[in-house]
C-alpha cells in the first residue's frame, strides 16, 4: 500500500534548500474555481524572483495556456499532458515546441475526433470539454469543470479510449486521450532539457512536484520531493502513488504553502 501523506512543514529544510526548480499542475493546484488566485500568481513571481525555474505541466489545451505562457513568471507552460511547450523568445513573443511533427499531428487530430465522437455516442452524459477549441494533440471529455459524470462513466469513458489505442488519464475536471509515447513526465524531461539545457533525472532530487489528482501519480512515483495540495484527499483512496507530503490549504493557497517553504530556506 502506498505511505501515508506527510504534513508539509515535516519536509526537512536541508532537502528543500537544494530545490532549483518547481513543475506544477495547473487546475486545482495553481488555481482555485478555475482562475488563479493572488496568492498564487504572488508564489509564482516569488518563486522567479528567487532564481528558481517553473513550468506548470497541464492537461489544458494550447489555446487555453497560450495567454497564460505570455503573463505568468515562469519558465514554460506544458500543455496537453506533455506534447507541447509554450515559452517566450527574447522579444517577449510566444513560441511554441511539439514532440510530434505536423503531419503527426494531423494524422493523431483526425483519429482523436472520431473517438470523441464515439465517447460521446456509447456514455450517456458525456460532452466534449468547453476548452477543446484549442486543443492540437488530444481530447477532453469534462466530468466536473461544467458537468458531472459519476465515477462508473468516467471509467466508461477511459475505456473506449483505450479500446482505440489511446491514453488515457484523468484530471480533476476532464479525462485526457492522446496518441503518442509523451506523458507529464516526458513532457517535464524534454521542456526542461530542451528549454533549460538540464537532465531532470540526473538531478530529481533538485526538483519539486505538485499536483492534485489521479493523473499526477505517475510524478509522485518519480519526484522524492512531491506534494499535493490538500484537495488531493478527494482523489486519495484512487491513488497508486501518493505525493510525499501534504499541504493545510486546498488549491492556490496550497501551492503558496508549498513556495513559502522553499523561500524559506533561500538566502535573503
Amino acid at each position: 500500500m502506498p505511505g501515508a501523506m506527510q504534513p508539509l512543514q515535516d519536509w526537512p529544510a536541508s532537502e528543500r534548500a537544494g530545490i532549483v526548480g518547481v513543475l506544477t499542475d495547473i487546475d486545482d493546484t495553481l488555481t482555485t474555481e478555475g482562475a488563479i488566485t493572488r496568492d498564487a500568481l504572488q508564489a509564482l513571481e516569488a518563486l522567479a524572483g528567487a532564481g528558481l525555474h517553473v513550468i506548470p505541466i497541464t492537461g489544458r489545451p494550447v489555446g487555453w495556456s497560450e495567454p497564460f505562457a505570455l503573463q505568468w513568471p515562469v519558465d514554460a507552460i506544458v500543455a496537453e499532458n506533455g506534447a507541447v511547450a509554450l515559452t517566450r523568445d527574447a522579444q517577449g513573443r510566444l513560441r511554441k515546441l511539439y514532440q510530434q511533427d505536423a503531419a503527426e499531428r494531423a494524422t493523431n487530430f483526425a483519429r482523436m475526433q472520431q473517438v470523441a465522437q464515439r465517447v460521446v455516442r456509447e456514455v450517456p452524459g458525456a460532452t466534449i470539454s468547453r476548452d477543446s477549441g484549442g486543443r492540437e494533440t488530444d481530447i477532453a471529455i469534462d466530468h466536473s469543470e461544467f458537468t458531472h459524470l459519476p465515477q462508473d462513466a468516467v471509467d466508461r469513458v477511459v475505456a473506449v479510449m483505450r479500446s482505440e489505442g489511446m491514453n488515457a488519464t484523468v484530471s480533476s475536471i476532464h479525462v485526457n486521450g492522446w496518441y503518442g509515447s509523451h506523458d507529464k513526465l516526458a513532457g517535464a524531461r524534454w521542456a526542461v532539457r530542451t528549454l533549460l539545457a538540464r537532465d531532470l533525472d540526473a538531478e530529481l532530487e533538485r526538483w519539486a512536484y505538485v499536483g492534485d489528482s489521479t493523473n499526477d501519480v505517475l510524478m509522485f512515483q518519480h519526484f522524492p520531493h512531491s506534494v499535493g495540495v490538500a484537495n488531493i484527499r478527494r482523489f486519495e483512496a484512487q491513488l497508486a502513488h501518493k505525493p510525499r507530503y501534504v499541504t493545510q490549504g486546498e488549491r492556490g493557497a496550497g501551492f503558496s504553502e508549498v513556495a513559502k517553504a522553499l523561500l524559506a530556506v533561500r538566502p535573503r
